[in-house]
């Protein structure tokens, strides 16, 4: 039996939980008779059609309230806490970790190491399988939770130790197998680190991984990220052109393979693979959909592909003058037709051909991007979501003219409206004197940052 609390935070308007005047604060107890761990046992249990949900509400007053409702519909309660339970911390000792890497004096939570199975079904989060316990395993197969992400990185055993230090990494992978005896979808990472896991080991953990299939959906291949805060840790090498080459030699090989066996490609590259080898990115066919985005895999051609599409429909000369009508009245003086675009150094060559695609279609504006050098964690971490509010302001300080400032959203922390270095937006935005607009995901997004209108003025 359980003695934890589980807080209500949140009533979501229009719910279940509002029409039966559940409200923050109040205590959910059980349902169906069953108290919960965490959130796992949550969701299970309230997907019935038909459910007994016992509240006890702050003056001590306990509630017994009698559901019918679809299966699988949400009764509309939130947590303070998204897991109901701690947060599980990584045990291992990674030679390639990140966190590691950083420098002191950051944000407490940006030190927490999470290696926890539930996040992986709740946030997609990628876990290494070191962290899970047997009772996890079984109520993951149980509750059918999926997909799960695992951070395979070798399934070579005796390396997985080494990579992870911990001396039960490689036993570990046998969680898998019992996952794909079970049916669950599964998604694969793999941290590539030169001289370590690549090379014969990147095509023995592929072709091993293969055998999972369809289960196993897909895998990613990202290199490792090197910082300056490096003493004392794994002595590892960035990849360099004929590296990366190789690497995705290998990644193409087994892609081929995958489409002539399975209809699908499999694995993929992240996309500073090409651009560290030089060579063109992928056609959009080549990422099945684009499962693996948020590793970075395919995030630059989707952003072009979207981008010139938006373009595309607004090039008609009616659509044209409601924007310019609407850009006149909204700068009279002209001045913010003048836009830096500011963004880590993988994007920015990318960033350049779609801002000529769109001066061709506006001349009025004038739109520079502006490569942000990576000072604080070092010059070889090349992506936007690792830029500081320091090192973004003292490099755009330095341009003649900015005009208006677009920056991704993934520099910043949006509940907080923070950077990584705790660089608010509206320090930034006063230090460089000028409006800094933050930029969605999304290639229609970046399009109408740099128009400086929103997509309801074009409609």
């Amino acid at each position: 039996m359980s003695n934890k609390q589980h807080v209500i935070d949140r009533i979501i308007p229009g719910s279940i939980a509002e029409e039966l005047e559940i409200e923050p604060g109040d205590i959910l107890l059980s349902i169906n008779g069953e108290e919960m761990e965490d959130v796992f046992d949550y969701h299970f249990l309230a997907n019935d059609d038909y459910l007994v949900v016992n509240i006890l509400k702050p003056d001590g007053e306990e509630w017994e309230l009698e559901i019918e409702k679809d299966y699988n519909e949400d009764l509309g309660i939130e947590f303070d806490n998204g897991l109901m339970d701690d947060y599980k911390s990584c045990s291992n000792k990674c030679m390639f970790c990140f966190i590691d890497q950083m420098p002191p004096g950051m944000r407490e939570t940006l030190y927490f190491k999470d290696d926890d199975s539930r996040l992986s079904f709740l946030q997609g989060n990628y876990i290494t399988l070191t962290n899970m316990k047997e009772k996890d395993l079984e109520r993951i197969i149980r509750y059918h939770l999926a997909p799960i992400n695992i951070s395979v990185h070798t399934t070579n055993p005796e390396l997985r130790c080494k990579m992870l230090h911990n001396r039960f990494a490689g036993d570990a992978l046998k969680k898998i197998d019992r996952l794909y005896e079970a049916g669950l979808e599964m998604n694969g990472q793999i941290v590539l680190c030169k001289g370590v896991n690549d090379g014969k080991e990147l095509d023995r953990t592929i072709s091993d991984l293969t055998k999972y299939m369809p289960y196993m959906e897909s895998l990613s291949v990202v290199p490792v990220g090197l910082t300056k805060y490096r003493e004392g840790l794994y002595p590892l090498e960035p990849f360099e052109k004929e590296d990366a080459r190789e690497v995705i030699a290998i990644i193409e090989k087994w892609q081929n393979y995958c489409m002539d066996k399975f209809g699908v490609h499999f694995v993929q590259a992240s996309d500073e693979w090409y651009l560290t080898a030089e060579l063109p990115l992928p056609e959009e066919e080549r990422y099945d959909g684009y499962i693996q985005l948020e590793n970075g895999v395919g995030m630059i051609r989707l952003l072009m592909t979207e981008f010139r599409e938006a373009l595309e429909e607004i090039k008609g000369e009616e659509s044209k003058a409601r924007i310019r009508e609407t850009l006149k009245a909204k700068y009279p003086d002209q001045e913010q037709l003048q836009v830096t675009m500011a963004t880590g150094r993988l994007a920015a060559p990318f960033l350049e051909e779609l801002a000529a695609d769109f001066m061709a279609e506006f001349p009025e504006y004038q739109v520079q991007v502006k490569a942000i050098r990576n000072d604080f964690f070092g010059e070889r971490i090349t992506v936007s979501g690792l830029i500081t509010g320091q090192d973004l302001v003292a490099q755009l300080k330095e341009m003649e003219s900015l005009g208006r400032v677009t920056v991704p959203c993934n520099m910043l922390r949006m509940e907080e409206q923070d950077f990584l270095d705790d660089w608010t937006l509206e320090q930034v935005k006063n230090a460089l004197q000028c409006p800094v607009d933050i930029v969605k995901s999304s290639g229609q997004d970046l399009l109408y940052a740099m128009l400086g209108v929103t997509d309801e003025a074009e409609s």
